[in-house]
């Protein structure tokens, strides 16, 4: 019988522990692990300190059969990682010649004279395995050692991704071949709540493959389903069959799925109808925007935006009624649809998108509480004003917002596009 994959990740670095940067190698050996039914058990972080790191490695290697180590292998004396591992493991150190030709390599393929601390990198423990690292100066180590297999990688994501795809998973589906093949897909919803979701599908939450567990997500609902079984082709059966039902129950509130975000189907829908949008932002301050501008090729579709704060900005940008802000202010249907018109017209888009809301913490009254927020599409149909009502921080008030903003633009897209099919 095979033996079980028991993986445990560190993070080496003071850095992750002040928050000064994102321990984004959780995530990646985390779901690269999982992708290949492997399985990861523990996450750890540790700070550039020799001793805690040796007793995180003891706690590790009482509990886990693969350790996984990123960060602490750089050329200064903070980078400790492998002298922590080699005095956890009660082996010498030793200069390595072909770590230090790689060393070595990368500083004359850039025709730099390689510093005299790099020598560092080049130290190896006694028994460890050079893996190569084509995209900097730190070789990463494999070593063996009762049982439990350590893995030393850089922390630099762009060094750190392709050793692990390249040189760590090939050696542990050598290790460990998985019986199972686990799959995940996730399904992204707007426009309903956790509770409500769970409520629909309150029977298909209890089974145990696939599973289905909610994500958290800020202004959206994320739902993921997970199968394992003998092969691929099985455990994405699984996948499609869950997701086939999920999709018949609750279909319309959803937009996308795995990697998607809103603007990217935002850019799909106008894509696919050959159309453009402009933007006009008032409470969420050209967040709509910003999003837009994330998704490549969005300039095919998106014209530009304005953001109009001032009342005036709105009248003469715009072309907003002093009449129409008069009667029924900035934060208003009324406003939200002229706004939406006025971008279309002014920017010569096939449709306008506008919002205008307060965000907070200050400024709600009992008629306009914060976190009220209207949101128009205008398009070559008509126009559409939905009235939202967030809760949360200012910041989470303009994201939500922002977001709902794009699931409206989705659904009147593909309306239009339903209804000229």
């Amino acid at each position: 019988m095979n033996q079980r994959c028991i993986a445990e990740h560190i993070a080496v670095g003071t850095e992750i522990l002040l928050g000064q940067i994102l321990n984004s190698h959780a995530q990646s050996v985390s779901r690269m692990l999982a992708e290949h039914g492997l399985f990861l058990y523990h996450h750890h972080a540790v700070g550039d300190n020799l001793e805690r790191i040796v007793q995180v490695l003891k706690q590790a290697s009482e509990r886990s059969n693969v350790v996984i180590l990123t960060g602490g292998i750089g050329p200064t004396n903070d980078d400790l990682t492998r002298d922590a591992v080699a005095k956890h493991l009660g082996l010498p150190l030793t200069l390595d010649p072909e770590a230090l030709a790689m060393v070595e390599s990368f500083f004359r393929s850039r025709s730099r004279t390689m510093p005299e601390e790099n020598r560092r990198q080049a130290m190896r423990i006694q028994g460890a395995e050079i893996l190569p690292n084509p995209n900097g100066t730190a070789p990463g180590q494999y070593v063996a050692h009762e049982g439990v297999h350590y893995f030393l990688l850089p922390g630099p994501p762009l060094e750190m991704k392709p050793m692990l795809k390249n040189e760590v998973l090939p050696r542990l589906l050598r290790l460990f071949p998985s019986p199972q093949v686990l799959i995940s897909r996730i399904l992204h919803f707007c426009g309903i709540g956790e509770s409500h979701v769970d409520e629909q599908l309150h029977d298909l939450m209890q089974s145990s493959n696939p599973t289905l567990a909610p994500l958290a997500g800020e202004g959206e609902m994320l739902l993921r389903i997970t199968a394992n079984a003998p092969s691929v082709g099985e455990a994405e059966g699984l996948v499609r069959a869950m997701e086939s039902e999920i999709r018949r129950r609750l279909g319309s509130f959803i937009y996308g799925t795995d990697e998607d975000t809103l603007p990217v189907a935002a850019y799909r829908g106008l894509q696919a109808c050959g159309a453009t949008v402009a933007v006009a932002e008032s409470c969420t301050g050209g967040m709509v925007n910003a999003m837009m501008a994330e998704v490549p090729g969005v300039s095919a579709v998106w014209k530009g935006g304005v953001v109009a704060y001032e009342n005036a900005v709105k009248m003469e940008v715009l072309g907003v009624s002093p009449e129409t802000l008069r009667e029924h202010g900035a934060v208003s249907a009324e406003t939200a649809k002229e706004m939406a018109e006025g971008v279309r017209q002014r920017l010569g888009s096939t449709y306008g998108l506008a919002t205008t809301g307060i965000a907070g913490p200050n400024g709600g009254t009992p008629d306009k509480p914060v976190g009220l927020v209207y949101i128009a599409v205008a398009g070559p149909t008509g126009s559409v004003v939905e009235r939202g009502l967030f809760r949360g921080s200012r910041e989470q008030i303009r994201i939500r917002s922002s977001k709902n903003a794009l699931w409206q633009l989705v659904k009147v897209l593909s309306q239009d596009a339903a209804d000229h099919a």
